[in-house]
């Protein structure tokens, strides 16, 4: 499984993206199960209105429907999610990495994962998950 960020998320609804790309070319290579928190659903449909509007959001909220056209699976968040979340908003308060970016974080120790999709390094490069000394970050 790969967790997804936002702005993975948003690079692929917006062609205009400077990652859109990228991000496209690296989703059709993809066998795992890509993955998302809730808080990461609730932050793309929110940029990707007020970007592109509500026929763009209107896809987006289509390709997460059923299968087999859904691409990422919504994870929601547990107690412990949002108590790894505060502490982590609080070990982290000079980076600013955010409740989303925390939730990402809080989801995959949780569940053992290793990989975080994103196209901003600097969030999870200084994170420190328990599980793991480090995240794998794609795309590359």
């Amino acid at each position: 499984m790969i967790l997804v960020d936002t702005n993975v998320i948003v690079a692929l609804a917006d062609r205009s993206d400077t990652d859109h790309e990228r991000c496209l070319r690296w989703l059709e290579e993809q066998t795992d199960v890509l993955a998302l928190p809730v808080t990461v659903l609730a932050e793309a449909c929110y940029l990707i209105d007020r970007f592109g509007g509500p026929t763009a959001e209107a896809r987006f909220l289509d390709s997460m429907g059923s299968e087999p056209h859904r691409r990422f699976r919504v994870l929601d968040l547990t107690d412990g999610d949002l108590r790894r979340m505060s502490e982590l908003v609080r070990q982290y308060a000079d980076r600013r990495i955010g409740g989303t970016d925390a939730s990402l974080v809080a989801v995959a120790e949780r569940l053992g994962v290793t990989t975080i999709a994103t196209v901003n390094r600097r969030d999870f490069d200084n994170v420190r998950p328990r599980h793991l000394p480090a995240f794998t970050i794609v795309p590359t």
